[in-house]
């Protein structure tokens, strides 16, 4: 029986395995002389002391070694071609898994490539469809399927609040499994887009419980979702990855519906799903989903603070980048005005079919309608790209016009698209590269943007000059919240020393 104490007989092995350590030297130095003729190891420097800190962005032939190797732990350092052990590398290892090196380095590269893409975002782009009257049958009664489904979930959500039950998106999972396995005509047609409208019913839901539960005033809240009728509803159908594929030049969608699209321009990459959709025209679209790609335009050197408005869309710290009202609807307001009494004149009793002289003003009233949205988007748009292209750094008020709706400016704030401009405008800086912040509004018509000084009271709109009397400063309005905007920003503009005044701080835009 041994007599060495517990401590003693825990020390032993430790003592006698000390040198097991310098047993496997020799075969490692062989490894890494074997290693050191392999083309790899005629790499630049890499220093690494653990791989995985190695950010995507840094892959190089040597980091994806390094990263492969860390997985055996053992360590290496690659210096202009030679090969340095910093630990016990098997030699049994290392050698076998030499082979398909390169296969593995390409499929990471590629992997690195796609998150990188990733980081960027996902765009939509739209083409226009050409539907034949067999495709057009197809999808309303695709249509047709996913509207039922859609009601059915409503009814099922209204039925498991009045029962205090959980109603989510595994439970009408499994509801949508049971309808197809009871009804026919369902089955007939594809799972994928009826899985969609499960899920889309069931985000519209979750937003909405999520408004009522931060208790959110009921005119900011998101409605639950409602029925959905046959007459009023657009047909809107969403296809994952799984549920369509493009070849030659055409959609095939799952069920055996294939469309054509009208090319206007090329899909930059592979899209991740699509969105069918009809418009209030008839006319049938196809809007993909891909990974957006960064265009960076050449460095200017320039910042510019934006500020939004009425009497101008956009007034900004150049005078040359400012937006005046473009007055679209106005100027088609009198046509418009022309078409809805024509649909007046014409509208039968609820219950009746309409006649076609109806339909016919209906369709050029949405005809019109159309034209306008297309003559701000595009407006917002050219503006929106001469900014990104002029200047670097953006500061954007981060302004919510949803409040105008009820005011005395109403239409013509919805005719100046605030929202879409300022959407635009954010999405310009993320294509092209440029740091876009958007700032709290609060207060901004309110300080001077030279001293920081705030007046006590708001200022009416009849009063279009500002005029601080702290520091005696005077400009218009719009330019001074527009300076203010740089200030908030942290992007002090000339004459400003190292002033920013208290507030909300400005954040990145997504």
């Amino acid at each position: 029986m041994s007599t060495l104490a517990p401590a003693a007989r825990r020390r032993a092995p430790r003592m006698q395995g000390a040198a097991t350590p310098w047993l496997f030297l020799a075969p490692a130095l062989a490894a890494a002389v074997a290693f050191s003729l392999y083309p790899f190891a005629n790499t630049v420097l890499l220093a690494f002391t653990d791989a995985r800190t190695l950010t995507p962005g840094t892959f190089t032939g040597t980091d994806n070694f390094a990263r492969m190797v860390e997985d055996h732990r053992f360590w290496l350092a690659l210096r202009n071609g030679g090969l340095y052990v910093l630990g016990v590398v098997p030699p049994l290892v290392l050698l076998p898994r030499m082979s398909y090196l390169p296969v593995r380095l390409a499929a990471m590269e590629e992997q690195a490539t796609a998150k990188a893409a990733e980081g960027a975002g996902h765009v939509r782009y739209t083409y226009r469809l050409r539907v034949s009257n067999t495709a057009r049958r197809s999808l309303l009664e695709e249509w047709g399927r996913c509207r039922w489904v859609w009601n059915q979930c409503v009814a099922a959500s209204k039925a498991a609040h009045r029962a205090r039950e959980e109603c989510g998106p595994a439970r009408l999972d499994r509801m949508l499994t049971g309808w197809r396995r009871a009804k026919q005509w369902l089955r007939k047609g594809a799972s994928v887009p009826q899985q969609q409208t499960v899920r889309d019913f069931a985000k519209s839901r979750a937003k909405a419980l999520k408004d009522i539960r931060a208790r959110l005033p009921v005119h900011r809240r998101a409605g639950m979702p409602r029925f959905k009728k046959r007459d009023h509803a657009d047909p809107t159908l969403n296809y994952t990855r799984q549920g369509f594929r493009l070849k030659g030049g055409r959609l095939h969608l799952a069920g055996g519906i294939t469309v054509r699209v009208v090319w206007s321009r090329d899909l930059p990459g592979d899209s991740s799903s699509v969105r069918i959709y009809r418009d209030a025209l008839g006319h049938w679209y196809a809007s993909f989903v891909v990974p957006a790609a960064v265009e960076p335009l050449p460095d200017t050197g320039r910042t510019i603070g934006v500020d939004w408005g009425v009497k101008e869309v956009a007034t900004t710290t150049s005078d040359a980048h400012d937006l005046p009202h473009p007055q679209h609807g106005r100027r088609s307001a009198a046509r418009l005005g022309k078409y809805q009494r024509m649909m007046a004149r014409r509208r039968r009793p609820k219950g009746r079919a309409q006649s076609r002289g109806y339909r016919k003003a209906a369709r050029l009233a949405a005809k019109l309608h159309k034209k306008v949205a297309r003559q701000r988007q595009d407006t917002g748009r050219k503006w929106a790209k001469r900014v990104a292209a002029d200047h670097d750094r953006i500061a954007v008020e981060d302004f919510k016009p949803k409040f105008l709706a009820r005011s005395t400016v109403a239409r013509k704030a919805a005719d100046a698209a605030i929202g879409a401009t300022r959407a635009a405008l954010v999405e310009m800086g993320r294509k092209h590269g440029r740091e876009v912040r958007l700032v709290h509004p609060g207060h901004t018509t309110m300080e001077c943007a030279s001293c920081g000084a705030r007046t006590k009271h708001a200022l009416p709109l009849s009063e279009r000059t500002y005029a601080c009397t702290a520091c005696g400063a005077v400009s218009p309005r719009g330019k001074n919240s527009a300076r203010v905007m740089l200030v908030r920003a942290g992007w002090t503009p000339d004459g400003v020393e190292g002033l920013r005044p208290s507030g909300p701080p400005a954040r990145a835009a997504a």
